[in-house]
C-alpha cells in the first residue's frame, strides 16, 4: 500500500495531510499527485467522494510558492458552482496554514468589495466560478497573465451549464506557454475531451472510474408512482426510512420551493437550496444541514456536484434528471469514503424514458420497489418539529429577537402589569431590571401620559376662569370654535391662547362666521374659491 510520504510530498504537505485527517491515499490521489508534481497536464476521472480535490490541491500548494511581491494569482481553479468553490477554498485554507499561501474565492451572489480588496493585496491561489471571474477580468481587477497552474474542476458540468464560452475566455487570458492544465470530474465523455483537447499538451489520463460507474456501497431502487402522488409517497418514505441526513433532488427551482414548503407543513425540518437563492441563504441552509439542525435538504442539481457533506444516509430523486450523468453525481452524495448509503428514485410515467437512459449508462437494471414494500416498513420516528421562524406556531415561542406582532404583544402585556410584576418581554420568568431598555420605554410612556393629563387639567381650569372670553372665536375657516369643553381640555392654556389669536387673524382676513351658513367643509371650499 502506497503512503503519502512515497508520493513525493514535502514535510509541510504531510502536516496538512494529518490536519485533513487522511490516513492513506485514494487511487486517484495515488496516481494523480506524482503526475501533478512532475508538471504534466492531466485528465482525471474518478467516482465522487474519492478525494479529487486533494489530488490536485496538495501538489499545487507544493509547486506554487507564496510570493508576496506578485499580486496576480499563480494557480487558478475554475468550478461551476458557488458551493463547490467554497468547499475547495476550505480545503486550500486548511492545507495552507503552515505555508501561508494567500487563498481567494471568487463567485457571484456576494459583494465585490472584499474580492477586489484581496485581489489588490495579492493572491497565490484563486478559486473561481466563471461568471464572476469574467466580470472581474473585464473590470481590470484580475490579472491571469501569471497563472502557471490551471484546474478545470467538473469540466463536463460547466459545458452542460453553458459556461464553456466563459471558460474559453479564461483559458485565453492565461499564458499559453508554460501552463499546466488539469481536468477533474466524475464523468468526462468524448464531447468534453474533444472540446478541451486544444487546451492540453500531451495529457496523462487518470481513469479510476469509467463513465457510468457508481459506488458499490450505494443501494439503488426505483418506485413507480404517478406524479400527483409523489408528495404523499415522499412523506411515507421519510417516516419509514428516516428523515435525517436526507437530500431530495428535484428538477426545477419552483418544485424545490414547493416540496420544501410541503414538507415543513407536514412537520419535517426541511429547507430548499437552488441557484435563485442568495449565497447567504444557500450557505446557511447547507451549514444547518451539516449541523443536523435540519434533516432534509431539497435541492436542484446545483448540489449534485462535488459537495462533500459527510454521512448523508439517503438520496431521494423526486424527479429523475434529464441528463443521465447527473444521476451518478446525485447518488454520489451518499456512500462516500467507503460508507454505505441508499438512493431511491420516484419514476412517473413521463420519467420512464429517463430511467432507461440511466440504466443504459450504468449498465444495469435498477431494482424496483412497490408501494406495498414501502408501506410495510415500520415508522421509524415521528417527524421532528420544524424550528424555522416562518413555520413556528405562536404557542412555541423561543428566545431571541421578535418581530412585528410578537414585540407589540409583549409590550402590551408588560404595560398592563405593575412595575414590580413585569416580566422580560411581558411573559418571561425574570423581572425586568430598572435600567432595562424595555422598562425605561414603559416609564417614559407613562410619564408622557401623566404630563398630558396634567396639561389637560390645567387647560380646563384656565378656560373656566376666562369664561366665555373665547366662545365666539372661530377656528380657521371651518367654523369650529374653542368653546366646546372636549376641545379645550386637550390643549394647554398658553397654547390655546396662541391658537385663538391665530384663528382670529384668519377670521378677520376671510370674514366672520355667519350663523346658519354652510357646513365647515362647504365654507372652506367657498373660501378657496374666493381666494382664487
Amino acid at each position: 500500500m502506497t503512503t503519502f510520504e512515497e508520493l513525493g510530498l514535502t514535510a509541510s504537505r504531510l502536516v496538512a495531510v494529518k490536519q485533513l485527517g487522511y490516513e492513506e491515499p485514494t487511487p486517484v490521489q495515488e496516481q494523480a499527485i506524482p503526475l501533478v508534481l512532475d508538471g504534466r497536464d492531466i485528465v482525471a476521472t474518478a467516482q465522487t467522494g474519492t478525494g479529487k480535490t486533494a489530488a490536485f490541491g496538495l501538489p499545487i500548494l507544493q509547486r506554487v510558492k507564496p510570493n508576496r511581491k506578485q499580486k496576480a494569482p499563480a494557480a487558478l481553479v475554475v468550478t461551476p458552482t458557488r458551493e463547490l468553490a467554497e468547499q475547495i477554498e476550505h480545503f486550500f485554507t486548511t492545507s495552507a496554514q503552515a505555508t501561508r499561501h494567500r487563498i481567494l474565492t471568487v463567485f457571484g451572489g456576494v459583494a465585490y468589495a472584499r474580492q477586489l480588496r484581496k485581489l489588490r493585496d495579492g493572491v497565490d491561489v484563486c478559486v473561481a466560478t466563471p461568471g464572476r471571474l469574467i466580470d472581474l477580468m473585464e473590470r481590470g481587477a484580475c490579472d491571469l497573465s501569471h497563472v502557471a497552474v490551471l484546474v478545470l474542476d467538473e469540466a463536463d458540468r460547466m459545458l452542460d451549464m453553458g459556461f464553456w464560452p466563459d471558460v474559453e475566455k479564461i483559458i485565453a487570458a492565461t499564458p499559453a506557454e508554460g501552463r499546466q492544465t488539469m481536468l477533474f470530474s466524475a464523468t468526462i465523455d468524448r464531447q468534453v475531451a474533444d472540446t478541451v483537447k486544444n487546451s492540453l499538451k500531451d495529457p496523462a489520463f487518470v481513469e479510476i472510474a469509467h463513465r457510468g460507474d457508481t459506488a458499490e456501497t450505494i443501494e439503488q431502487h426505483v418506485v413507480r408512482i404517478p406524479h400527483r402522488k409523489k408528495p404523499e409517497l415522499l412523506r411515507c418514505v421519510l417516516e419509514r426510512r428516516g428523515c435525517m441526513r436526507t437530500i431530495v433532488f428535484v428538477r426545477t427551482k419552483g418544485a424545490c420551493d414547493d416540496v420544501a414548503r410541503d414538507l415543513r407543513q407536514k412537520g419535517f425540518r426541511a429547507e430548499p437550496i437552488h441557484s435563485n437563492l442568495s449565497q447567504a441563504k444557500r450557505r446557511q441552509a447547507l451549514q444547518r444541514f451539516k449541523e443536523d439542525r435540519i434533516g432534509v435538504l431539497v435541492a436542484t442539481d446545483v448540489l449534485a456536484r462535488g459537495i462533500d457533506v459527510s454521512d448523508v444516509e439517503h438520496i431521494i430523486n423526486y424527479d429523475l434528471p434529464d441528463v443521465p450523468d447527473d444521476y451518478i453525481h446525485r447518488i454520489g452524495r451518499t456512500g462516500r469514503a467507503g460508507k454505505s448509503g441508499d438512493a431511491l428514485s420516484f419514476v412517473s410515467p413521463k420519467g420512464e424514458r429517463n430511467l432507461k437512459s440511466i440504466e443504459r449508462l450504468i449498465g444495469e437494471k435498477i431494482p424496483a420497489l412497490t408501494l406495498d414494500d414501502i408501506l410495510s416498513l415500520p415508522v421509524l420516528e415521528q417527524p421532528q418539529y420544524n424550528d424555522s421562524p416562518e413555520e413556528r406556531p405562536r404557542d412555541k415561542r423561543r428566545g431571541g429577537s421578535r418581530s412585528g406582532a410578537d414585540r407589540q404583544h409583549a409590550r402590551r402585556t408588560a404595560k398592563k402589569a405593575a412595575p414590580s410584576e413585569r416580566k422580560a418581554g411581558g411573559h418571561g420568568k425574570k423581572p425586568l431590571h430598572p435600567e432595562h431598555p424595555a422598562e425605561r420605554r414603559i416609564r417614559e410612556k407613562e410619564a408622557k401620559a401623566a404630563k398630558a393629563a396634567r396639561r389637560a387639567k390645567n387647560g380646563a381650569a384656565g378656560n373656566k376662569k376666562g369664561g366665555a372670553k373665547g366662545a365666539g372665536a372661530p377656528f380657521g375657516s371651518n367654523g369650529r370654535s374653542f368653546s366646546t369643553p372636549s376641545a379645550t381640555a386637550a390643549l394647554d392654556g398658553g397654547m390655546a391662547d396662541a391658537l385663538a389669536q391665530k384663528a382670529a387673524k384668519k377670521a378677520k382676513a376671510h370674514g366672520a362666521h355667519k350663523p346658519g351658513g354652510v357646513a365647515a367643509f362647504g365654507e372652506a371650499k367657498l373660501n378657496r374659491k374666493r381666494r382664487g
